[in-house]
């Protein structure tokens, strides 16, 4: 009996594993599991225990819809998180702070914080918590700040009007008036007390994560990034400051106008900071490279910092550990399409790989007990436990039963020559069953970025499995300009938008179609974010014919109607120039230019809440192709971002596109005379 392929609905019963996090003895990892419902059209995340020495997985919460970023207490008797619940006849307006005894039993809210939580840290004593809230800067105290938050929620007015630079951030308008703040919070008395209160600190706007902070060993200082400037934009330049919690002083530790630095993580011995560090400066493409700080010594000069990553051609990515001996550092950083877990050893200057991907999407190493998240384009998320003299081993089974029996093709690597006669990767994904003696369809997926990597990494929202199960040979191509070849592919396409990644592209399907299972006339390019605006170049700049139809799904169409998204900041230093400065230059750039040679149909989508790639540049491409009589089709939704996050919105989004290539594929219409 054949095996049933992947689909749709298969997709959407995977339960999502979130990083771990260690308990302090290493015996145990606590993983927030997210189970989407397509019959509910929502999702739900509840923790649970994962025996890092081979017990049985335990569920540790059920009362909530959104339990996530579990993170065990020092002293290993509690784990706390992040949720919205109702509890004591109370329901929380927004997410709270929740403790749960590691043994069982039931959370407690630790505290209400009016304007809620977004993220945290255990001090080293167990008994207290930074986390961040986003408040009204100019008012003190938690009563202050509730009153304020309940004549806001309560206000009958919608309008947002604001004078700053940086408003909103991918699919969020950011808190009106309000900035996140540092607080430290009783775990047993639930007492609250603002950390930046009657400063001008704050933490990072977009996305204020935990990776933002973090605190001493001895538990008596916070390091924390922080924007210098007045006006704070998308691609600020980061300092570090250093906050006495004693005392409340704070001072800057490492600031250099031409660094941005971010994700600061103290050394165990609480003498060294390491962080990342971009030389932003030299150029905006600049990586982010492995630096520390050390703290001065009695009669010596004040702190110093340096990078210690710069003859190492990665991208160091957060968060950081630090090994328990303080002679190296913990982090991921890609390579060649994969993402992999490093260890860098500071004496020596030198990284080697502990985890190989697929793609690691998180760690924890605790007492020398190593546990790391991974994925690959073959298999969704999976916990892995590394014991010190032990292979890896996988400490969870979430998805077996439903994966299991089903039918899967194969993926691989192959290699093309590309623009400038470099080297191009390309994966590629087969069908169940694949026969090379048959005829295949050819479907390119492209991704987004552009300063991203199309990689061995599992994708909702572009599975790869799912679209070959369809019976397509799937082909990701990592055009100039993608992540994990090194700087210089990375910055090949600076100023000259499109050029070089449509060669890649064209040099890939030139030798895919000279594969014996091509077939010619099936051959389709999809893509989304910088992805989409590539298959809309392609459309203004590969004859009609060479490719079926195309999909573009969130794609950038006219660069100076982009100016209305969140990273306008960025549009000069990448186009090489202002709209108004060097109109030709940027239009050059843009597909809308070249509107007069489209003539492919296209699938165009995009979604209200997109604040990357406003929806009008799907809206202004699609009535432009309809305007030139090119036949194309819109999907559009008013209630999602730059992704398709929602259960039944997902189901939709894969119907017509999938339905978009049938209706365009020669095969599937026998009456209709193929090309050949």
């Amino acid at each position: 009996m054949a095996k049933k392929h992947f689909d749709i609905e298969a997709l959407w019963k995977i339960e999502r594993i979130g990083t771990p996090s260690l308990s302090p003895d290493g015996a145990q990892a606590v993983v927030p599991v997210t189970r989407p419902s397509m019959e509910d059209n929502n999702s739900r995340t509840v923790l649970w225990l994962l025996s890092t020495l081979g017990g049985k997985p335990r569920a540790m919460t059920h009362g909530g819809d959104k339990d996530g970023q579990p993170l065990w207490s020092p002293r290993g008797d509690r784990i706390a998180f992040v949720g919205k619940r109702e509890q004591e006849g109370r329901k929380d307006a927004s997410p709270q702070l929740y403790v749960i005894p590691a043994d069982g039993g039931e959370a407690r809210r630790v505290a209400t914080v009016a304007t809620g939580i977004e993220s945290y840290r255990w001090l080293p004593d167990g008994k207290r918590i930074a986390a961040v809230s986003w408040v009204w800067p100019e008012l003190k105290g938690g009563k202050a700040q509730a009153k304020a938050f309940k004549e806001f929620t309560e206000r009958k007015e919608s309008g947002y009007a604001t004078s700053e630079s940086l408003y909103r951030f991918w699919d969020d308008n950011l808190p009106l008036g309000r900035v996140p703040h540092l607080h430290l919070i009783d775990v047993d008395t639930g007492k609250v007390r603002d950390l930046f209160e009657g400063t001008a600190y704050e933490l990072r706007r977009p996305d204020p994560s935990a990776e933002n902070f973090d605190i001493s060993p001895d538990g008596e200082r916070i390091v924390f990034a922080f924007d210098p400037a007045d006006d704070k934009r998308i691609d600020g330049r980061f300092a570090l400051a250093e906050l006495q919690l004693a005392t409340g002083r704070i001072d800057v530790i490492a600031r250099d106008a031409e660094y941005d630095f971010a994700a600061p993580r103290y050394s165990p011995d609480g003498d060294r900071v390491a962080f990342t560090a971009s030389h932003q400066g030299r150029k905006h493409t600049m990586p982010a490279q492995l630096a520390v700080w050390e703290r001065s010594r009695p009669g010596s000069r004040s702190g110093r910092w340096s990078v210690e990553s710069e003859a190492w051609d990665h991208e160091v990515q957060a968060p950081l550990l630090w090994e328990e001996d303080g002679q190296a550092v913990l982090f991921t950083a890609e390579q060649r399409g994969r993402c992999h877990l490093w260890r860098f050893d500071l004496p020596d200057r030198r990284a080697e790989a502990l985890v190989e991907g697929g793609w690691v999407h998180g760690f924890d190493k605790v007492a020398g007990t190593l546990v790391v998240l991974t994925d690959s384009a073959t298999h969704p998320g999976q916990v892995m436990a590394c014991l010190p003299g032990q292979k890896p081993r996988r400490i969870e089974r979430f998805n077996d039963a439903l994966l299991g029996p089903l039918a899967w093709g194969r993926s691989e690597e192959m290699w093309c020559t590309g623009a400038e006669g470099d080297k191009v990767q390309v994966w590629l994904t087969y069908p169940p069953g694949f026969d090379p003696e048959k005829k295949y369809p050819l479907l390119h997926l492209i991704h987004g970025g552009p300063h991203t990597t199309a990689g061995d990494v599992w994708h909702y929202r572009w599975n790869t499995e799912l679209f070959a199960a369809q019976g397509y040979v799937v082909a990701a191509v990592n055009y100039h300009g993608s992540s994990s070849f090194g700087y210089a592919f990375l910055d090949s396409i600076t100023h000259r938008w499109g050029a070089l990644e449509l060669q890649d592209i064209e040099a890939a399907t030139d030798a895919l179609l000279q594969q014996s299972w091509a077939d010619p006339a099936r051959v389709f390019a999809t893509g989304g974010s910088y992805g989409g605006f590539m298959v809309a170049w392609m459309n203004g700049h590969v004859a009609p014919g060479r490719y079926a139809a195309y999909v573009c799904h969130a794609g950038c169409f006219d660069w100076q109607a982009m100016f209305a998204d969140d990273a306008w900041s960025w549009h000069a230093k990448e186009l090489g120039g202002w709209y108004w400065d060097q109109p030709e230059l940027v239009a050059a750039q843009s597909p809308s230019t070249y509107a007069a040679d489209m003539a492919t149909p296209t699938l165009v989508i995009h979604g209200a809440k997109d604040y990357r790639v406003p929806d009008a540049q799907g809206l202004a491409y699609y009535n432009t192709l309809k305007a030139r009589g090119v036949d194309t089709r819109l999907l559009w939704f008013p209630d999602e971002n730059h992704w398709v996050l929602k259960p039944r919105n997902s189901r939709l989004w894969y119907a017509e596109f999938l339905a978009w290539l049938k209706r365009h594929d020669p095969a599937q219409q026998p009456a209709k005379k193929r090309r050949r």
